[in-house]
């Protein structure tokens, strides 16, 4: 299988799929259409049926059932489109074969290494074979191993009828990256009962909380004056700024922080002596404490009001999804499924939130509780990201597993 996977799994990694905020329109960019596109020939071809591809991109097909048990509809999901924090264009994958542990050449003209120095992990990947990009790009593992994932795993059952499985529904779903990937899903047409999105990252990733998050966008206005003339006339707008982010808890940034612990992150900072812009994301698993950091954003902006007057500062600030654990809870049997799955494939199970979000945070308050599962991947969004073809043959079997759990539980 491991041929197949790597042949698959490089074919979508060529797409450029990066995704583009700045762009209201859904797909976002066109690349995300031709994947999507791709990938209904290749339902077609493999022989799931109930195939579908709307104008926005969102792909759904079904297997359907091979057994007279009564037994839930599942789902898996991935997204088609990859991250906006590196360049997704003109991806070259590298596989290396019976990776021996040592540094990887990634770009000899710019000397760009991936070494276990930098990225300890490494050293666990002995003997595996790794796809790798060339230093210039992201690899894309950020979802197209879940893709690939999930595509071979409905080939296996498909060519294994004597495995027993439900209905089983997949979806593919654009602008993940950039927050918007449940935005137009279709819940009711998927008409799953649960689902579960392949798009974690090391071997025996298993989530079911995400954090509550917040997006804000807090705008200074100044008053530029001639430096030499400027006493008593002059507001520097980035000054302002500074002094915003200084009332904020230092130790409450992503760099200082793990496990459930939430931040404040500063995402981009941009201006001058007239008009400076911060633009945050705030996070936090626990809801109480989620609400207090948006208090005291609105409290420091509120101070500063007061202090430099009311025209000076501007603050947006709005949710952007909430902790999926609070709707999954409810339903953990679809989680002890998932772990009981990775047993027996001697996989052991690692519980652990996400720090982030996947579609499932949003598509869990859509009805559709989605925990999420590992595809095997390292160092998403970046140049130094890979993916361990090995994990990713392990992560197709934990995918076929659930779903023969599923009907002999019924």
């Amino acid at each position: 299988m491991k041929n197949a996977l790597i042949d698959r799994f490089i074919r979508y990694a060529k797409i450029d799929t990066q995704s583009d905020a700045s762009n209201p329109e859904c797909p976002s960019t066109p690349g995300q259409l031709t994947l999507a596109n791709m990938l209904i020939e290749e339902l077609k071809g493999i022989g799931m049926q109930d195939l579908s591809i709307d104008e926005h991109g969102y792909v759904m097909a079904t297997l359907p059932s091979n057994t007279d048990k009564d037994v839930p509809t599942i789902g898996f999901l991935a997204h088609l489109d990859t991250a906006t924090d590196f360049t997704g264009k003109n991806v070259n994958p590298q596989v290396i074969e019976e990776y021996d542990g040592n540094d990887i050449t990634l770009n000899d003209l710019h000397n760009i290494v991936l070494s276990p120095s930098d990225f300890p992990e490494l050293t666990g990947y002995k003997r595996h074979t790794l796809i790798t990009t060339d230093g210039r790009t992201l690899l894309g593992a950020d979802n197209k191993a879940g893709i690939t994932e999930i595509m071979s795993a409905m080939h296996y059952l498909i060519e294994h009828p004597e495995i027993k499985h439900g209905d089983i529904r997949v979806a593919f779903t654009p602008d993940e990256e950039i927050g918007r990937g449940p935005h137009k899903f279709d819940v009711e047409r998927f008409q799953a009962d649960f689902a579960y999105t392949v798009d974690g990252g090391p071997l025996g990733e298993l989530q079911y909380e995400s954090f509550n998050a917040a997006g804000a966008r807090i705008t200074f206005s100044g008053n530029s004056v001639h430096p030499g003339t400027a006493k008593g006339k002059m507001t520097n707008s980035a000054k302002l700024a500074m002094e915003f982010h200084s009332h904020l808890p230092a130790e409450q940034a992503p760099e200082y922080t793990e496990g459930y612990e939430g931040f404040y992150h500063l995402v981009s900072m941009h201006g001058d002596v007239e008009k400076t812009e911060l633009t945050y994301i705030i996070r936090d698993f626990d809801k109480d404490a989620f609400r207090t950091k948006k208090e005291n954003i609105v409290t420091i902006t509120e101070q500063m009001k007061e202090k430099y007057g009311q025209e000076r500062i501007t603050l947006e600030m709005e949710d952007q999804y909430y902790n999926m654990g609070d709707k999954i809870k409810p339903v953990k049997e679809i989680v002890d499924t998932a772990y009981q799955a990775m047993k027996n494939v001697d996989i052991e199970p690692l519980v652990r939130p996400i720090r982030g979000g996947t579609d499932g945070s949003q598509l869990s308050y859509m009805g559709l509780p989605t925990p999420n599962i590992f595809t095997g991947g390292e160092n998403f969004h970046g140049k130094y990201e890979y993916i361990s073809v090995d994990n990713m043959d392990k992560a197709v079997h934990v995918i076929v597993e659930i779903s023969r759990l599923f009907e002999k539980q019924a």
